[in-house]
């Protein structure tokens, strides 16, 4: 449905090489909806949570304090299949893997500074909203161009 909904994190690395602005323009043209967009310094409680899956695997921890390192822009974008869009926007978790035009295979080279997450699923999109955002930080409007957008 259009109203679906992801979650997606620019990572520390993405911060500093300035490339927030880039990744939302990227959503936006693409025709997706921003229902909540922050600057955060992620506690490593809130990381650990987030990467829980990941918690058996031997980059886990350096994983929680690279995330920690510095501010992630967190946000949630809505539109028509937008959890499975969002993940081949991304590219491979491994830039050596990504396709030219994504945005780890325009702009990343190794697996540990890959910029971007994004929800692998509309589960785990469920989760990390809820688990990132308050429900009164998450705006419900009106996008006037979406009547281009959709049929």
């Amino acid at each position: 449905s259009a109203n679906c909904r992801t979650f997606v994190a620019v990572k520390p690395d993405g911060v500093q090489r300035k490339m927030v602005g880039e990744i939302v323009r990227r959503f936006e043209r693409r025709g997706f909806k921003l229902v909540a967009l922050k600057l955060v310094q992620a506690s490593e409680d809130l990381l650990k949570e987030h990467y829980w899956d990941l918690r058996s695997k031997p980059f886990y921890r350096e994983l929680v304090s690279f995330m920690s390192s510095g501010p992630v822009v967190a946000m949630v974008w809505e539109g028509l299949d937008v959890v499975k869009t969002a993940r081949k926007m991304l590219g491979e978790t491994n830039p050596a893997d990504s396709l030219p035009g994504s945005i780890r295979g325009d702009y990343c080279v190794e697996v540990g500074r890959n910029v971007i997450h994004g929800s692998d699923s509309v589960e785990s999109a469920q989760k990390e909203i809820h688990l990132w955002f308050h429900p009164n930080e998450l705006q419900s409007w009106e996008n006037s161009s979406s009547r281009w957008i959709y049929n």
